[in-house]
């Protein structure tokens, strides 16, 4: 009697998993690359008190007119409340040499120390007590320089570190920046080579297993015929 050959049962080829897309591939690399956030430091309170007054941001020359202005205007008001004490004009020019530093914009620091000086020896000439004529006026403001240097040098020497301090740290926020652009630019170069590492893992693994199962088809079809 002839018997049935019966056939080993063959297992169902799984559908091929698609490997995984560059967007993809990039994208989860990107994510394990992440730059770490930068921390956050605890603000003074002397350094909040000063971010609230106004910041005009003056050129240099209206930062040179404002401090004129100003110390005219202290001349004139120590003159008519003080008959014009030197102690209070003296007082009055510092915080004015303050302001003036650093109201004037980033790119025109460098006239606030020169512009302090002006302003202070321009505001002299109502407190000088000159006599008339153009002559006496000048030898009475240059006699009031010479009697308040101290002031003048103490208001200037306010303007320049007040105007170095804030170029210091013009310079820190740009090189902050070209750190961060270079670390994100880092970050996406590794997430890109991650990305194209998977991918290329991906295709080769499909073909194997591309190759696998053709193999075992050509094998089944062989044991058929036979």
């Amino acid at each position: 009697m002839e018997q049935h050959r019966t056939r080993p049962p063959q297992r169902r080829p799984r559908p091929p998993q698609s490997p995984l897309s560059p967007q993809g591939a990039v994208a989860e690399a990107a994510a394990v690359h992440r730059v770490p956030a930068p921390t956050t430091r605890r603000v003074p309170p002397v350094v909040l008190t000063l971010r609230r007054l106004p910041n005009p941001m003056l050129t240099g020359l209206g930062a040179g007119l404002f401090a004129a202005a100003a110390m005219f205007l202290i001349g004139c008001l120590d003159q008519l409340l003080f008959d014009g004490e030197p102690l209070v004009y003296g007082v009055l020019f510092l915080p004015v040499s303050a302001l003036t530093a650093l109201w004037v914009r980033t790119a025109d620091l460098v006239t606030a120390p020169i512009s302090v000086p002006i302003a202070f020896a321009f505001g002299t000439i109502p407190i000088s007590g000159g006599t008339s004529g153009f002559g006496g006026q000048t030898m009475a403001v240059v006699t009031a320089l010479a009697v308040q240097a101290g002031w003048l040098y103490g208001g200037t020497l306010i303007a320049g570190v007040i105007a170095s301090v804030r170029k210091v740290r013009q310079m820190g926020r740009r090189q902050r920046a070209r750190d961060a652009a270079a670390a994100r630019s880092a970050s996406a170069a590794a997430g890109a080579s991650a990305g194209a590492g998977a991918g290329a893992k991906a295709g080769a693994k499909t073909g194997g297993k591309r190759g696998a199962k053709a193999a075992t088809g050509g094998a089944s079809s062989v044991a058929r015929r036979g």
